[in-house]
C-alpha cells in the first residue's frame, strides 16, 4: 500500500510517499481502507518535534523527555502521521462482531497515528464508530480529535443555560467544536479568532466574535463565566478581570505554573484555574455520531489534498492561510 512516511524530523520535505506493507488485522482488529484524514496541529508538532524545547513544549516540562523518547529522540519512531480517519471496513478479525466488511466508519488513533496511508488497523473496542450518513468522509474525518477533546473538557466545568462563555481560539480544531457544544448548553458564546476566520466563527453559531488583531478581550470590560483558552495565548492573571466572581479559566494545554495556579485557586470559592486532560471513550465517539446525525455539529473544510501532496498540505497549514480544516483524501 501507499503511505506518507516521516523520514526524519524537519520541514515538510521529510514527508515522502512510499510503498509499505499493508497491515493485517489481528483477531480483535478492523482493517480500514482510509478515504480521508485531516492534518492537525499534532501532525506538524510531531514532524518538528526535534526542534521543540522543554520551554516550548505545550505540557509541563517533566513530560517533555518521555514524550521525546515516545516519538523518537533523534529519529522518528512514529513513521506515519495522521490521528483521525474516515473510511470503509475491508477486513475484520475473527473476534470482531461490532463491524462488518463494507461498513463506513470514522475514528481516532491518538498518538499511535498511522492514518496518512491507504489502510490502517484499529482495535474493535478503540475509538472507532459507524460513520454518520449526513457527513462526507472528508467532513467526518475532521470531527474526532477536536470534538472529543472539546466534549470531555467542557464536562469539567458546570456550564449552564445563560452562562457567558468565551472561546479563545474558536476557529481551530478544538475551539470550533467547543463553541458548538457551549451553544448546545444554552450559553451565550463569544469566539476569539483572527480576521480571516471571523465569518467562519460566526457561521458556526457564535453570538459574538472578537478579532484579536483589533481588540484585546481582556481589556473590553466584559465578564465571562467561562474562558476556554485553547491556544494559551493569554494567562489567568490577564483574564482575572474578565471572569465573573465564580468564573472558570479552562486550559487545553498548560505548564507547571498553571498546575500550581489550579491547586492554589481550588482552595477558594471564587475564580478558578482548571487544567484538564481529555479522557475520551468509544461511547463518546458514538455520542458525537448521534449529534452529527441530529444536525447539532458542523465542520468547515478549507482545502483537500491528495495523499501524494501531504507535504504541500503541511506547508499550507504552516503558511497561516487556512480557514477551516485541511484534509488528505485517499
Amino acid at each position: 500500500m501507499k503511505a506518507v512516511i516521516l523520514t526524519d524530523y524537519g520541514s515538510p520535505d521529510v514527508l515522502q510517499l512510499q510503498e509499505v506493507q499493508k497491515p493485517v488485522p489481528q483477531v480483535n482488529e478492523v482493517l480500514v481502507k482510509v478515504h480521508a484524514t485531516p492534518v492537525n496541529f499534532g501532525d506538524t508538532l510531531v514532524r518538528n518535534f526535534k526542534t521543540i524545547s522543554p520551554r516550548e513544549f505545550s505540557m509541563p516540562t517533566p513530560l517533555w523527555l518521555p514524550t521525546r523518547f515516545f516519538f523518537g529522540f533523534n529519529k522518528p519512531k512514529i513513521k506515519i502521521l495522521g490521528s483521525e480517519f474516515a473510511g470503509v471496513v475491508e477486513e475484520i478479525g475473527a473476534e470482531v462482531t461490532e463491524f462488518k466488511v463494507g461498513d463506513a466508519v470514522f475514528g481516532y488513533r491518538g498518538q499511535s497515528m498511522g492514518a496518512n496511508a491507504e489502510y490502517l488497523t484499529i482495535a474493535r473496542d478503540a475509538l472507532i464508530a459507524h460513520k454518520p450518513e449526513n457527513m462526507s468522509f472528508a467532513e467526518v474525518a475532521t470531527v474526532p480529535y477536536g470534538g472529543l477533546t472539546a466534549m470531555t473538557l467542557l464536562r469539567k466545568v458546570n456550564i449552564r443555560r445563560g452562562h457567558k462563555v468565551l472561546i479563545n481560539g474558536a476557529s481551530g480544531a478544538i475551539g470550533s467544536y467547543a463553541l458548538q457544544f457551549a451553544k448546545q448548553y444554552g450559553s451565550e458564546v463569544t469566539g476569539v479568532c483572527g480576521t480571516a476566520r471571523v465569518q467562519m466563527v460566526k457561521a458556526l453559531g457564535a453570538d459574538h466574535v472578537i478579532d484579536y488583531t483589533q481588540e484585546d478581550f481582556t481589556q473590553n470590560g466584559q465578564q465571562y463565566d467561562l474562558i476556554f483558552d485553547v491556544i494559551r495565548k493569554t494567562s489567568f492573571d490577564a483574564c482575572k478581570n474578565s471572569l465573573t466572581e465564580t468564573g472558570r479559566y479552562l486550559l487545553v494545554s498548560f505548564k507547571t505554573k498553571q498546575l500550581l495556579q489550579m491547586l492554589w485557586t481550588s482552595r477558594s470559592n471564587g475564580k478558578k484555574v482548571i487544567c484538564a486532560l481529555s479522557s475520551e471513550t468509544p461511547a463518546d465517539l458514538r455520542s458525537l455520531k448521534e449529534l452529527i446525525e441530529a444536525g447539532s455539529i458542523k465542520t468547515v473544510i478549507d482545502r483537500c489534498f491528495p495523499l501524494e501532496q501531504t507535504a504541500e498540505a503541511h506547508r499550507y497549514i504552516e503558511s497561516g492561510q487556512k480557514r477551516g480544516h485541511v484534509v488528505i483524501t485517499i
